[in-house]
């Protein structure tokens, strides 16, 4: 009985205190699309991989992108000259920290990493929904300003 309680605890404190894994949460929620590594697919899914640092090291980029997470994109975008038409579902049901941490994991490929922290996803959360296209519209405009490549 005394090794289940200790087991139980143990799990307990293993797993509710830990911290968001980027690499894990990318790999089981966005790989599928976004391939191994952020690479994508030409063409269909855009390249996350040396992308996301580059938005995030703008601070409306930085904004921009919890945005898109919490809410999902449609739309027209052309990423490395490549139009895509598509539709990225909203991943709200994920917690704060686990966006946070996918997104300090994506801004660090083939980048410097821009660390994300929980309570920017909370505050991102907070403002009023966008619809995937208000979101694709959004995105649009930083595009023109040369903020997101």
């Amino acid at each position: 009985m005394k090794r289940v309680i200790l087991a139980g605890l143990f799990w307990a404190a293993t797993m509710g205190g830990a911290a968001a894994d980027g690499a894990q949460v990318f790999d089981n929620g966005c790989a599928f699309c976004h391939q191994e590594g952020g690479v994508g697919v030409a063409g269909q899914f855009p390249r996350l991989s040396g992308r996301v640092g580059v938005i995030a090291s703008q601070p409306q980029g930085k904004a921009l992108l919890p945005k898109i997470l919490l809410n999902g994109m449609s739309g027209r975008i052309t990423v490395d000259g490549q139009a895509i038409l598509g539709i990225m579902p909203a991943f709200d049901s994920l917690s704060d920290e686990d966006i946070a941490s996918v997104l300090s994991y994506l801004s660090g490929l083939e980048h410097a990493p821009v660390e994300f922290g929980a309570d920017e996803i909370k505050q991102a959360r907070a403002q009023p929904r966008l619809s995937p296209t208000e979101v694709a519209a959004q995105r649009d405009q930083l595009s023109a300003a040369k903020i997101v490549p």
